[in-house]
């Protein structure tokens, strides 16, 4: 059986037809120039705030870039100024030393600064300027912009020097929130606590207080082997095996 041709459009079909095209290109039209306004009316109203806010991004980051790379060559020049700096103690030329460092204890950044000022403060005291090195040491203490294990160490170097002069209670006030297991001057900080502790005749805190340097593996052995025989001639055992000795806490 044959196949019936498909019937051709009617003319009104036809038009239909391109009336429904030519409406779908003429919304897409419109449909884009009101993308186009809206964009226009968006760049009017919020072109300028984005665009300083992209000045500002790019700016900032140049900065950024800038300060990091600034940063990193002045601390790699300060450090070649303080190598050079020990490199002269080494050979104990002291006043090499001292020059060296002058800058980077008025100017220094960071931790350069304080070992700068640690630096000439130890010079002083090389010197046998005890007064002056004590008074540096204690400048370098009451610093707030300097870390604070440069201000522990810092204490603990003037107490060293004015010992005599402060007297054993000053010195265990002082020192005694240093002298505790953990802290990282514990070694030295204790030494000058348990000197004092035999000052004020109470022997068994020191010796208690040598014991437990001596027994702490995080101190230096020159240390720790000066401690303990400390800790023996106040009758005290610091040999590692036996029971830790335990410091007494009194009210000072």
């Amino acid at each position: 059986m044959a196949l019936r041709p498909d019937s051709p459009q009617s003319h009104s079909n036809q038009l239909a037809e391109r009336s429904a095209g030519q409406g779908d290109a003429f919304l897409r039209e419109v449909d884009d120039a009101l993308r186009e306004d809206q964009v226009y009316t968006a760049i009017q109203k919020y072109g300028k705030p984005v665009g300083a806010l992209i000045v500002a991004g790019l700016l900032g980051l140049g900065g950024y870039l800038w300060y990091e790379n600034h940063s990193n060559a002045k601390a790699a020049e300060q450090g070649e100024v303080l190598t050079k700096a020990l490199d002269s103690l080494e050979v104990r030329n002291l006043k090499a030393a001292t020059d060296a460092v002058a800058p980077l204890a008025a100017e220094g950044t960071d931790g350069y600064r304080a070992t700068a000022k640690m630096l000439a403060a130890g010079v002083l005291s090389e010197q046998g300027k005890n007064a002056e090195a004590a008074k540096a040491f204690a400048a370098i203490a009451a610093d707030a912009e300097i870390p604070q294990a440069y201000r522990d160490l810092a204490t603990i170097r003037e107490i060293s020097l004015t010992f005599d002069q402060l007297g054993p209670d000053k010195v265990v006030e002082r020192l005694k929130p240093l002298a505790v297991p953990g802290n990282a001057w514990f070694g030295s900080a204790g030494e000058l606590v348990g000197m004092a502790y035999v000052k004020q005749g109470k022997n068994d805190l020191a010796g208690a207080m040598f014991a437990q340097i001596a027994k702490d593996k995080t101190v230096p052995d020159t240390l720790r082997r000066r401690t303990r025989q400390m800790a023996g001639l106040l009758g005290v055992d610091a040999v590692e095996d036996p029971g830790t000795a335990t410091i007494v806490q009194s009210a000072q």
